[in-house]
């Protein structure tokens, strides 16, 4: 297997409470993520999982630990300032809430924002633009007012904001937990399509499970540590320990596991509707 794109290794993050006490949030954490990977982050609220995605933005630095980036060490304070500039051009983040990310009062100006800022060329930020807004389905609403959008167009248009700079990883920090269903599914099959089609590297950090089942990888942060780390499968089949940490399965999944104590015989890794559905209809086969 070819070198990590990110490495995180042995890292370490605490807050300060009220009485300037260091209140740790993540300990000793460890995995790799390999370029072109969808890998999607579970964990409670409090769990620091949304902290590890501003860690790996460089929004915040570890307390120990390190991380490199395509071989790039992040964490040393020997980074000069290009080097900084660079790496966050090349991890995108894109957060929970759209409005904290839409500066502009037309949507293809918001788009235009981060590769003006970059000094990208007027010529090429035309082509961004207009190629970002496909992507994620909203050339339509180019010349609109993001005040018009509902959630879930908005949060596509921040996500079209990130695609316009051209990153190579995007993280999405709870980019779908303020969204409709409808408007979650948009942008969960904007972010897969991006992951597919275009190889861009997707860290998606979420607390819906049905949104962890089409990933390549699942990690899951329980109280600062990474208590599992295996295809989305091997996680959900352990449904006991998943439930003891105070997180959920897929719905279908949560089925099955239930069917099963009634002494029903069904496979234990059906993360998928489709799958389910049919193994329930070979029960009356």
């Amino acid at each position: 297997m070819s070198e990590a794109f990110i490495k995180v290794e042995n890292v370490c993050f605490s807050y300060k409470d009220d009485n300037d006490e260091d209140i740790p949030v993540l300990k000793n954490v460890s995995f790799e993520i390999q370029k072109g990977e969808f890998v999607v982050v579970l964990g409670h609220n409090g769990s620091g999982k949304s902290t590890l995605a501003k860690l790996l933005n460089m929004i915040l630095a570890p307390a120990s630990g390190k991380i490199v980036i395509d071989g790039l060490d992040i964490t040393s304070d020997q980074m000069t300032d290009d080097e900084v500039y660079s790496v966050r051009q090349r991890i995108g983040m894109v957060f929970q809430n759209p409005d904290n990310q839409l500066v502009s009062s037309v949507v293809e100006e918001d788009v235009a924002f981060g590769p003006e800022n970059l000094g990208v060329e007027p010529e090429e930020i035309r082509k961004r633009v207009d190629g970002a807004l496909a992507e994620v389905g909203m050339t339509e609403f180019a010349r609109h007012s993001p005040a018009q959008l509902s959630g879930g167009q908005k949060q596509r248009v921040a996500i079209a904001g990130i695609i316009a700079m051209l990153p190579e990883c995007i993280v999405f920090d709870e980019a779908t937990s303020m969204l409709d269903p409808s408007g979650r599914k948009d942008v969960m099959r904007a972010i897969e399509k991006l992951n597919k089609e275009k190889g861009i590297t997707v860290i998606h950090i979420t607390h819906n499970m049905n949104e962890a089942v089409n990933a390549d990888r699942v990690i899951v942060i329980n109280e600062g540590h990474v208590c599992m780390n295996n295809k989305p499968k091997a996680v959900f089949s352990n449904v006991s320990k998943l439930h003891q940490i105070g997180l959920d399965v897929p719905q279908v999944t949560e089925l099955i596991y239930e069917l099963k104590k009634y002494g029903i015989t069904l496979p234990s890794d059906i993360i998928d509707i489709d799958e389910g559905a049919e193994a329930l209809a070979s029960l009356f086969g």
